[in-house]
C-alpha cells in the first residue's frame, strides 16, 4: 500500500468510497497516516472448507477479545498500557487481536481453559 498525503475529504475516510468501488482507504488513528489500496482480481469461487473454518475461528476469537475489552479486567488494563506504548497498530481491538490470537486453538477456543 502506498502512503499518501490526503486532501481534507479523504482524511476522515476509511474502507471503500462506495459499495461499487475497489479502492480502500485506511487511516492509522495513532500516526494519522492514510493508506490506500486497490482490490484486484477478487476470487469468485465459493469458500473452501479451510476458509470457512478460519472465518468461524476469527469470529470466535474476535468475540472473546471484544468481551475482554468490554470488561474491566487486569488483562484489559495491561493491553491498554501496551497499546499506548506502541505506534504500529492503529486500534486497540486490532492490537488485542494480534496479541491474543495465539492464545486460541484452531477452533477458536481458549488454550488451556
Amino acid at each position: 500500500m502506498a502512503k499518501i498525503k490526503p486532501m481534507a475529504l479523504v482524511e476522515s475516510m476509511s474502507k471503500k468510497v462506495c459499495m461499487h468501488s475497489d479502492v480502500y482507504f485506511r487511516t492509522n488513528k495513532k500516526t494519522g497516516v492514510v493508506y490506500s489500496g486497490k482490490l484486484c482480481n477478487p476470487s469468485t469461487k465459493p469458500a473452501s472448507a479451510e476458509q470457512t473454518a478460519a472465518k468461524a475461528r476469527f469470529a470466535k476469537v474476535a468475540a472473546a477479545v471484544r468481551a475482554i475489552l468490554a470488561g474491566t479486567s487486569e488483562q484489559k488494563t495491561q493491553l491498554v498500557a501496551e497499546y499506548k506504548r506502541q505506534t504500529k497498530i492503529g486500534s486497540l481491538f486490532g492490537y488485542a487481536m494480534k496479541k491474543l490470537n495465539d492464545q486460541y486453538d484452531a477452533s477458536g477456543d481458549p488454550i488451556g481453559g
